[in-house]
């Protein structure tokens, strides 16, 4: 059942389904499209495009890549079969590139095993902890930060609910739990309640977040039934992934709105893709579209450094300019944060451009041109950031926050 009236099959997909089953989200999940074959079946209008004539990807070296393909029918509607470029085809279909030499060689770069005190909890932060529920996703993404058990096999450890509910009671440092995977809410409804309500009765946790890609891959998902779940719980999380605006669908606005109606707070997080989204103007386009549909951009990553994924990566400061370019042509909490993941574990570290060359107070920027006799508050900052990326060290060396002599302390309150 939708959230509004039916979406009507749309016109390219050539495939014996009714309307009825097309908007039921089991539907989409029981076919999801695993092959270019199938894809092609089910599109005929891309059996010519440069992409799929000039990448094939047979099931052997879809295999030696490490990351099956999928993709929900509903996702693959969305390609343009007239764009060479066209931003969902390459989020989704298997290259070449895959399987070529790359310098990333860390299946697991982020060192989430590492943090594992109990089966498929991470633990790298004091105050939270990471739950992956299982592997399965409506799409699998081909720049997945998790390909290494994302769409294999084996599923997650079996049922973990009681031990980790245990762990987290015994470290009451921690007080949000953020459930992933694989995509939390591929998960019946009966599951996601059980797994929500057990959490929200340990009285520690102030926060429960869910990171998902339903809304932009398969928004027949966000039910009434769901949004009537999660309605139950608050404060409840929500982190979407739309990295690009041809995916803020219509569909998507009504999942989204479906979501905001039910007291759910709303985010997103992009991930910077050479391509795709690695421009001012696509990246303005998103952010505008994201406020319009209730999501606040939080976070624009730089890709992680995972085997196979190299032709994804944009050169280090592109972020860091494109985010620059955003300020001042949006309002603050339009423009998401430039994040990057640290290898080996160190956790997520803000990458921006520095705008002064002095502050007037502590938190109160100044603009580096204006002149010295018009600072009133007589305060001078000095800020370096080193930056290291060949052998993966951000630090921030120096944040110095001295009187200046040179400005008169007459003023300050």
């Amino acid at each position: 059942m939708a959230a509004d009236p039916l979406i009507p099959v749309p016109g390219v997909i050539q495939a014996p389904v009714s309307t009825a089953d097309w908007n039921r989200w089991q539907w989409q999940m029981q076919n999801q499209i695993t092959s270019v074959a199938a894809l092609v079946s089910l599109r005929p209008d891309l059996k010519n495009h440069p992409l799929i004539q000039n990448e094939p990807m047979d099931e052997k070296t879809l295999r030696l890549a490490g990351l099956r393909m999928g993709i929900s029918p509903w996702y693959a509607s969305l390609i343009d079969a007239g764009r060479v470029d066209c931003p969902i085809l390459l989020q989704g279909l298997p290259r070449q590139a895959e399987i070529q030499a790359d310098p990333f060689i860390d299946p697991d770069p982020l060192a989430e095993e590492l943090y594992m005190p109990v089966p498929d909890l991470t633990h790298r932060y004091p105050d939270r902890v990471l739950w992956y529920l299982h592997h399965s996703c409506a799409v699998y993404c081909r720049f997945c930060m998790r390909r290494r058990k994302v769409s294999q096999p084996a599923p997650a450890a079996a049922d973990q609910l009681d031990s980790i509910v245990q762990y987290i009671r015994s470290q009451p440092q921690i007080q949000e739990v953020i459930l992933s995977g694989g995509d939390p809410l591929a998960l019946a409804d009966s599951r996601l309640e059980k797994i929500l309500s057990t959490l929200f009765s340990i009285p520690q946790l102030i926060s429960i977040r869910i990171h998902t890609r339903m809304p932009v891959v398969l928004p027949m998902r966000i039910t009434p039934e769901l949004c009537a779940i999660l309605r139950q719980f608050f404060p409840l999380n929500l982190v979407t992934h739309f990295n690009h605006p041809q995916e803020l669908t219509a569909a998507s606005h009504i999942a989204l709105r479906c979501l905001r109606q039910a007291g759910v707070q709303l985010f997103n997080q992009s991930v910077l893709l050479k391509g795709i989204n690695d421009s001012l103007a696509i990246q303005s386009d998103l952010a505008r579209r994201l406020i319009a549909s209730g999501v606040t951009p939080a976070y624009l990553h730089r890709a992680d450094e995972i085997p196979g994924t190299a032709h994804f990566h944009t050169r280090l400061d592109l972020g860091a300019e494109i985010i620059a370019g955003l300020r001042g042509h949006l309002p603050g909490y339009a423009v998401p944060r430039y994040i990057v993941d640290l290898p080996g574990g160190g956790g997520k570290v803000p990458h921006e451009k520095t705008y002064y060359q002095g502050v007037i107070a502590p938190n109160h920027p100044m603009d580096a041109n204006t002149p010295q006799d018009k600072t009133p508050a007589g305060f001078g900052v000095r800020r370096h950031l080193f930056e290291n990326y060949e052998h993966r060290q951000f630090q921030i060396r120096e944040i110095e926050l001295r009187p200046n002599p040179d400005v008169s302390n007459n003023g300050l309150h």
